[in-house]
């Protein structure tokens, strides 16, 4: 019975030196992927809470780097191995806060010193060690002026790219590095309007 043998289309599509090796011609790729998928899955889940966070933006201290309701992606692991540099974007606990207090407020501010160096703010700008600071993330310069700021060890000084609206280490001093959370790695979600 010919209508039941394969056509001479099918068996030159299957027989097709470019089509042999197709992942779809075997439908293999759409098993359930067992025990061992199910354990890579679970390993690639632990390993990104562990080492990662996604937080959104809920004030505009840095805003233009970034929005009010940015979600955005901060990793906690480069820390481990490494201290903050100038110009990391980092997420940190309120330092103002007291141990017993509730610790879930968290700030988000650019690195403009570190350990050793002196920071000052006047005449609207940014010295460090003396040295005025280009910064062109910036949204205005700063209207307020702050003393002659020695950065101690252990410690990093913060500020908010809109430096006029930032509650931030003008304010309250060097932050503690044991008060730092993580790195902000990638914003995955700005709103539209």
């Amino acid at each position: 019975m010919s209508f039941l043998r394969p056509s001479a289309m099918y068996n030159f599509l299957i027989t097709y030196p470019s089509s042999r090796w197709m992942p779809c011609q075997s439908w293999g790729f759409l098993r359930w992927p067992g025990l061992e998928g199910f354990l890579r899955l679970l390993v690639v889940f632990l390993l990104w809470s562990t080492f990662s966070h996604l937080c959104y933006i809920p004030s505009s201290s840095m805003y233009p780097t970034l929005h009010v309701g940015d979600r955005i992606i901060i990793e906690k692991a480069s820390y481990y191995i490494r201290s903050p540099s100038i110009h990391d974007i980092i997420t940190f606990r309120d330092p103002t806060q007291h141990s017993g207090d509730n610790t879930d407020v968290i700030f988000i501010k650019r690195v403009v010193a570190k350990e050793g160096d002196t920071v000052e703010v006047h005449h609207g700008g940014l010295y460090v060690n003396g040295v005025a600071q280009e910064e062109d993330f910036v949204v205005e310069k700063p209207t307020y002026t702050t003393k002659l700021t020695y950065v101690p060890k252990g410690h990093v000084y913060v500020l908010g790219d809109n430096r006029n609206n930032s509650y931030d280490s003008h304010i309250w001093g060097p932050l503690p590095m044991k008060n730092i959370v993580g790195r902000y790695a990638m914003c995955c979600h700005r709103p539209t309007n």
